[in-house]
């Protein structure tokens, strides 16, 4: 018989919000190139990384995230943090991102990534 503790220490974790997958993403995608350490074990998620780029690559394929976006989402993402709307060199930078994490975080949920 086995207690539900031991069954929830194997199941996969869901994601917050597209913040959270993105910026995972980006520092798993770090450790698997070698140019972060992995101090502690992962969590086990209810995706692959690959499953992440393929989902960021269908959106810029098909239009729903443009070129601005993904520069944007790339540099503040290896800032680990998203641009601040009241920050005003940041401001349209923080438009862009906050588009991009809405059609990231739609498109997620259904894939049922995002709780």
């Amino acid at each position: 018989m086995t207690s539900q503790k031991t069954q929830n220490a194997y199941s996969a974790e869901k994601f917050q919000s597209a913040e959270q997958l993105w910026f995972w993403f980006l520092y798993s995608k770090s450790v698997q190139n070698g140019f972060a350490r992995n101090a502690h074990a992962a969590t086990r998620r209810v995706c692959e990384l690959l499953d992440v780029e393929t989902l960021i690559t269908k959106l810029y394929l098909s239009g729903d995230l443009t070129t601005e976006q993904l520069k944007i989402m790339k540099q503040f993402g290896d800032r680990r943090r998203a641009p601040h709307q009241y920050i005003w060199s940041e401001n349209r930078a923080a438009a862009l991102w906050h588009d991009a994490m809405e059609t990231i975080g739609a498109v997620a949920k259904k894939r049922g990534w995002i709780e």
